[in-house]
């Protein structure tokens, strides 16, 4: 099998295919096996879902078992891809009877194509116009009854008519560090990799509450311990992540610039998001939707309505001690 064909197959082999399989998010789980047994024993397809969390915990694999558990076909498709009422309208039409849809970052769609599926889901039906100008008419085209499976990382930007469509609606929470250690401990076991247990726990608090970047830093350190000959112990865990710029706190490179900029350049600010995007060479809304949400939930940084600060732990962590300006307090 060439290369590219087995990062594939390993890739798929990643995923659990049924709600056992899946570890973590046990409240969801509870959820969807309910919904979708109680379908089944109706013989009808699922109620619409909507998968909203932060990007990596699992809601492509969920969208995945929802169509396996139900023993429906599944199509994939995302919010950046229809940008015309015209390209949801050939998605829906060639739906089959009882398919699930998939739609990731569904809230990127164009707002015309927002506007089409809201009769879509509920009735089942688009209306199509034909021509242009005084002489358009809008032709009826009923749809075979579907699953819509919405994924989005920012629920908030989605219109409250799409949203209440849903008829359940699932929050997927960062997942901590015991159920991080049976995520690797499965792909470990996958990667026919024989690892410490001291290994998977210092893995499992570097990995941000996330999955999937569990699943790649233990790729990593399956590559320290080829390259250099040694097992996949604690050791070798803390060289792989030092070598790929991986704190004890799973901080990464542009984590710690931003912190660094904020620390040592601003006394721990307050600092408009603008200013420090420049600072540290980045577009603000990567630092807003990428860096920030982490450095806040571990409590490294606030935001206010002065702009963001550094926290009383962020000056501890890095060794910095503040010269001056407001306490955190202060501008609150």
């Amino acid at each position: 099998m060439p290369e590219s064909e087995a990062e594939l197959a390993f890739e798929g082999a990643l995923r659990p295919k049924s709600l056992t399989e899946f570890v973590g998010q046990p409240k969801v789980r509870g959820q969807l096996e309910l919904l979708l047994r109680a379908a089944a024993m109706q013989n009808r397809t699922p109620d619409h879902i909507l998968l909203a969390g932060p990007p990596g915990l699992g809601k492509t694999t969920l969208a995945m078992i929802v169509a396996a558990e139900s023993g429906r076909p599944l199509r994939m498709s995302s919010g950046p891809a229809i940008q015309h009422a015209g390209d949801l309208a050939a998605v829906l039409s060639s739906l089959l009877p009882g398919e699930i849809l998939f739609i990731d970052e569904i809230h990127r769609m164009a707002r015309s194509a927002e506007e089409m599926l809201y009769l879509a889901m509920e009735d089942f039906r688009i209306d199509i116009m034909v021509g242009k100008g005084a002489g358009a008419t809008s032709v009826p085209l009923d749809l075979a009854p579907f699953t819509l499976v919405g994924a989005t990382t920012r629920s908030g930007l989605l219109p409250n008519p799409l949203r209440d469509r849903f008829g359940f609606t699932a929050h997927l929470e960062f997942y901590d560090d015991a159920d991080l250690e049976r995520v690797l401990t499965r792909a470990a076991r996958l990667l026919d990799l024989d690892i410490s247990s001291s290994a998977v726990a210092e893995i499992a608090g570097r990995c941000r509450g996330t999955p999937r970047i569990a699943n790649r830093l233990l790729r990593r350190v399956r590559d320290y311990a080829l390259v250099h000959g040694t097992g996949a112990d604690l050791e070798a865990v803390r060289g792989a992540l030092e070598l790929y710029d991986v704190d004890p706190l799973g901080l990464d490179r542009l984590d710690r610039a931003v912190m660094d900029i904020l620390l040592t350049r601003f006394d721990g600010g307050p600092v408009g998001l603008g200013t420090l995007a420049v600072s540290v060479g980045e577009e603000a809304e990567t630092i807003e939707s990428v860096v920030e949400p982490f450095l806040v939930r571990i409590g490294l940084l606030t935001r206010t309505p002065r702009g963001r600060v550094a926290t009383p732990l962020a000056f501890r962590h890095f060794g910095v001690e503040r010269s001056s300006g407001p306490f955190l307090t202060d501008v609150l």
